[in-house]
């Protein structure tokens, strides 16, 4: 079953609100007071998901195992405990999964560029101490400064990082 009228979208969004609410709280279940940050991005986080969307997330702690497969194996205890909630939305005709990217608090500071995609369109689940914030905060002020831009081109974004950039200049986001 697709999505395609009004209905059928109204219905789509509240699905997915059920899911990040969810998220949310398996994720504090799991992570418990060393998450500091839960943020959806990507078409979910603009709010233009479609039946088939991922659902792309940040997660920031304090504390995370070393090497991406670990910090897998850990998130895997979220993703047991949603699986109802994706069997049944599935069910609904909603086709999605997971997709997180993990960062320790510290490791925030190395940037990235798929922070960029947050610039404008993440939603943010938790944010204790307002951590994500700052830092979003802080990579807008830097675009802003080199006077970026975000353009859309055949129905994708990308940016211009510094439009006035000279042979030879070096930048730093």
């Amino acid at each position: 079953m697709g999505f395609g009228d009004k209905d059928r979208g109204r219905r789509l969004s509240a699905i997915f609100e059920t899911l990040l609410q969810r998220l949310l709280d398996e994720a504090l279940a799991v992570y418990g007071d060393s998450l500091t940050s839960l943020v959806v991005f990507g078409s979910v986080g603009r709010g233009t998901p479609t039946a088939d969307s991922d659902i792309d997330i940040l997660v920031v702690a304090k504390d995370l195992p070393s090497g991406r497969m670990p910090r897998v194996r850990q998130f895997d205890e979220v993703e047991r405990r949603l699986d109802p909630d994706l069997a049944a939305a599935k069910a609904e005709g909603l086709s999605t999964r997971l997709s997180p990217l993990f960062r320790t608090e510290s490791e925030m500071s190395l940037g990235g560029l798929i922070f960029l995609d947050m610039v404008d369109d993440a939603r943010v689940l938790l944010d204790r101490n307002a951590f994500f914030e700052t830092f979003i905060n802080g990579l807008r002020a830097k675009l802003a400064r080199m006077k970026s831009i975000r353009v859309r081109r055949a129905g994708a974004w990308h940016w211009v990082l510094k439009p006035d950039l000279k042979p030879g200049e070096v930048f730093e986001i």
